[in-house]
């Protein structure tokens, strides 16, 4: 039996009421079912329904009958039921915040862990690492570093873990999130030979939104796998511009992408050495020489690379306002798997 299933039990001998649920938009076979929209409670003339969440997933509940109490009861039992959802068990200090980074921790339980854990309504941000091997051994390095008594680190998968940090607003050492992800990184490297993967979410103004955080952290680590990213540390704002092309339907690329090119620049997509200078110049700021030393390249075969570019796509590299339309042809390229 599940927990919800104990707890319709539990409810139907408390109230002495026969009370079941089904998901929002489902039909349960042999069950009476709400047709009409509504918001908080309603009834049918024969049975009371209302509406609840359960770890996050919208539930309508169904009371047998429909007079004034059955009315009360529906407009209690939401709250009952997420008090009951969250002592379902004792979950550790980690184990519950990670179902408040992953979203499935109710308001309840949020608040419970801040009271539990004195957690004030501080800022915090967190990083998502992926770590090839010897994960507990990074944890431990993680949380030996961490700045307060507050900030966590815990394991999300076999192979990655997250931290949450909180910024205190009496200062901080580290000029960005971004400066402390680096340092996180490069403790990893000197103290346990590890080359880990960070994604940097953004700040938020308590805990109850760091799953919004570490969402974008996620997928900062997912666009730097995509676009194949130089670079240990990632975070969320280097990629705003591709979220916002992502959100722009498929054919609307495509459309802007034709526009955009024609069959001499194809010669620069096609080719995955010229796509890779490329890249490398953009990633250090336009910088000649500095891309050159990176790539292990002679200065004069750096400069004959970007020409040609120029040659085939009209787009002076050189040139910021270029640079930044390429940066556009690049990521219509990878969306459209051109």
């Amino acid at each position: 039996m599940s927990e919800l299933d104990r707890i319709q039990k539990e409810v139907s001998e408390k109230l002495g009421v026969e009370f079941f649920c089904y998901a929002e938009n489902t039909r349960p076979i042999g069950k009476p079912v709400c047709d009409k929209q509504f918001d908080d409670v309603t009834d049918d003339g024969e049975y009371t329904f209302f509406r609840f969440l359960y770890r996050n997933v919208g539930y309508i509940g169904v009371l047998t009958g429909a007079t004034e109490t059955q009315a009360r009861f529906a407009a209690l039992l939401p709250a009952y039921i997420e008090r009951c959802a969250e002592r379902e068990t004792e979950l550790s200090k980690t184990d519950t915040l990670k179902r408040i980074l992953l979203g499935e921790a109710s308001t309840m339980g949020i608040y419970k862990y801040m009271t539990k854990y004195s957690v004030r309504e501080v800022r915090c941000f967190v990083m998502v690492l992926r770590v090839p091997k010897l994960l507990q051994e990074a944890l431990a390095v993680l949380e030996q570093y961490g700045g307060n008594s507050l900030d966590t680190a815990l394991q999300i998968t076999e192979d990655t873990c997250a931290v949450v940090k909180f910024v205190e607003d009496d200062g901080d050492e580290y000029h960005s999130s971004v400066d402390y992800a680096e340092f996180l990184a490069q403790s990893l490297k000197e103290e346990l030979g590890l080359d880990v993967s960070v994604g940097v979410g953004p700040t938020v103004r308590e805990l109850k939104d760091a799953a919004l955080s570490y969402a974008r952290a996620e997928n900062a680590l997912r666009y730097a796998d995509v676009f194949e990213m130089q670079g240990n540390v990632h975070s969320y704002r280097e990629f705003i511009l591709v979220k916002m092309m992502e959100d722009i339907p498929e054919s609307k690329l495509a459309e802007y992408l034709s526009e955009l090119t024609d069959e001499h620049s194809k010669e620069v997509f096609d080719d995955e050495e010229m796509l890779m200078t490329a890249e490398a110049f953009l990633q250090s700021s336009l910088n000649v020489s500095e891309t050159a030393r990176n790539l292990y390249m002679h200065r004069n075969t750096l400069l004959y690379r970007l020409d040609k570019i120029e040659k085939a796509t009209g787009l002076n590299l050189r040139s910021f306002s270029d640079a930044v339309s390429f940066r556009v042809l690049t990521l219509l390229h990878k969306l459209l798997g051109r």
